[in-house]
């Protein structure tokens, strides 16, 4: 089981990498997202019964500090929208919730219908 999580987060990093250089003009990176929110995967396939762990709310709080311009915020949600995508069982009810649940707000909601190219 930890293998497949392993070779799930493997290929999305491979992916991002992949979307970062579509984004280049952009100065933060699937790399740098996946990695903030790694510790958010087992919450967003959850069942919303516990809080958001803290390392997840850690890496939500240290990607909002680091996209700071609109471009940055774009490739940000460009990839949360591509780390959703690639894993099966998301619950975007518990995505779009914990910012909040975090003490952190932004500017879009995460959603698969979301468009990036209007997050300013």
């Amino acid at each position: 089981m930890a293998s497949s999580g392993f070779l799930r987060l493997a290929g999305f990093v491979l992916v991002c990498m992949a979307v970062a250089s579509t984004v280049a003009e952009a100065g933060i990176t699937c790399g740098q997202v996946s990695s903030s929110l790694a510790g958010c995967i087992q919450y967003a396939r959850g069942n919303g019964a516990g809080p958001v762990p803290q390392a997840c709310c850690n890496g939500i709080r240290s990607l909002n500090s680091a996209a700071k311009t609109t471009p940055d915020r774009q490739a940000a949600c460009r990839c949360l929208k591509s780390l959703a995508s690639s894993i099966s069982g998301i619950n975007y009810g518990l995505v779009a919730g914990a910012p909040g649940k975090c003490g952190v707000s932004i500017p879009y909601k995460i959603a698969p219908s979301t468009n990036c190219d209007n997050v300013k």
